[in-house]
């Protein structure tokens, strides 16, 4: 399989084209030839044009590619490696939705021919790899697993916004289904992987390994947002502590913050869903999930205080949130804490305004039901919710021009610590 791929004598399909799948498909069309396939039509038409729908990714990066992007289920006929990288998210129960997985899996079935080979990079509980996608793989390509076709999952490592860590500069964990197939999934990785590889022991230990990833951080953030509300009730701002602490050299630097996106803030759902199934009930997993979930609420609920200590009427009250996306610097929306705070201020009667210079306007009012507005004046707070770039050059005299009088200034991520002075100022 290897050696066909680098002679370009098969070639590598990517179902799946966003964050995680695109970034793949490109960097290996530099090499060998690859099909770029994707469910959504209008999406893969600008993909054929150069234009990433996500925003990560500039013209340059789809020049010298040899790819095919396509929306059409025969073209995949043509591929020998198969890669899927669709999303795994969850529903309004927190619990995992492996429908996009199924779904992308009985595509492939439809098209696997004997020889062929299937990597999953989609986040996943260990062990759906194998109980739930391969009988799907079996069942619509009617092959044997192992005896006419091979399985690998390689989790994907990708950090939306992060120009530095990108797919061929991360070492790239690896499995498969025996040794052959990892050994071949390893060398075929490594064409694009400038660090190597780390061959797993098997495909659950590999599916573990990612899930942990993300499942520490949401934990240890969830310990940082615990302790800031401690320390707001201590009248001790959580930033000046946290720099204190971090002068010992063995500190880990965590920060508190609206935990969203698609990795953080769901990965350890699908953990604490499997545990449950072996009955197991996560606790510290889950009580770090309450805490971050629990942030939108608590950051709306604050600012609320503040405007009503400021002798304001609540209910009458306008406020701006100043970032929409779930992370600073992307467009991202998906899982956006943001809506969190935006719904708890409504309830109270707070007229709320969103802006955001990455945000899109019609992706939050189809997700969220509500979008962006014209930036105003006369808030009676502003939650500076995301810290986009664009942000951290604004100063104490930028927010008094917008503020009314004893306007709060809400500073979610500490940006401005140390520099507000004049204006009621409060942060995580």
């Amino acid at each position: 399989m290897f050696s066909k791929i680098v002679k370009k004598e098969s070639t590598v399909a990517v179902i799946g084209l966003g964050y995680v799948g695109l970034p793949i498909a490109l960097a290996f069309a530099k090499k060998v030839k690859v099909i770029g396939f994707d469910i959504n039509e209008k999406r893969v038409g600008l993909m054929k044009k150069g234009i990433d729908p996500s925003f990560e990714l500039s013209k340059d990066d789809f020049k010298k590619s040899d790819i095919r992007f396509t929306h059409q289920i025969e073209d995949l006929k043509k591929a020998n490696f198969f890669i899927v990288a669709v999303p795994t998210p969850i529903d309004e129960h927190n619990l995992p939705d492996l429908s996009p997985l199924i779904n992308a899996s009985i595509t492939v079935g439809k098209v696997l021919k004997k020889g062929d080979y299937v990597v999953y990079e989609s986040t996943v509980y260990p062990g759906c790899t194998e109980e739930d996608c391969i009988p799907v793989l079996e069942k619509h390509s009617g092959l044997k697993f192992i005896k006419d076709f091979k399985v690998g999952y390689s989790p994907e490592r990708i950090n939306p916004g992060d120009k530095e860590h990108t797919i061929t500069k991360i070492l790239k964990i690896v499995s498969g289904c025996d040794k052959e197939s990892l050994d071949n999934i390893a060398k075929i990785y490594e064409i694009i992987v400038e660090p190597g590889t780390h061959k797993a022991s098997s495909i659950k230990v590999a599916e573990a390994a990612k899930i942990i990833e993300n499942t520490q951080r949401d934990v240890n953030i969830a310990l940082m947002n615990e302790l800031s509300i401690i320390f707001n009730k201590m009248n001790i701002n959580t930033y000046d502590v946290l720099a204190a602490a971090g002068t010992k050299w063995n500190f880990l630097k965590f920060f508190p913050g609206l935990v969203g996106g698609h990795c953080i803030g769901v990965d350890p759902y699908y953990l604490t869903h499997k545990a449950e199934s072996l009955g197991y009930h996560a606790r510290v997993i889950n009580s770090g999930r309450y805490v971050n979930d629990s942030m939108g609420f608590y950051v709306a609920k604050t600012t609320v205080k503040k405007i009503i200590a400021a002798g304001k009427n609540i209910s009458k009250s306008k406020v701006l949130i100043m970032g929409a996306t779930f992370k600073e610097d992307v467009s991202d929306i998906r899982n956006s804490k943001v809506s969190d705070i935006v719904k708890e201020l409504k309830s109270f009667g707070v007229k709320v305004e969103i802006v955001d210079p990455h945000a899109k306007n019609e992706e939050l009012k189809h997700e969220y039901g509500f979008g962006l507005s014209k930036l105003g004046k006369g808030y009676d707070g502003v939650i500076v919710a995301v810290n986009h770039q664009e942000y951290k050059k604004l100063d104490e005299k930028y927010f008094k021009s917008i503020l009314s009088n004893k306007g709060v200034l809400v500073d979610v991520k500490g940006i401005y610590r140390n520099h507000i002075k004049g204006i009621t100022y409060w942060s995580l």
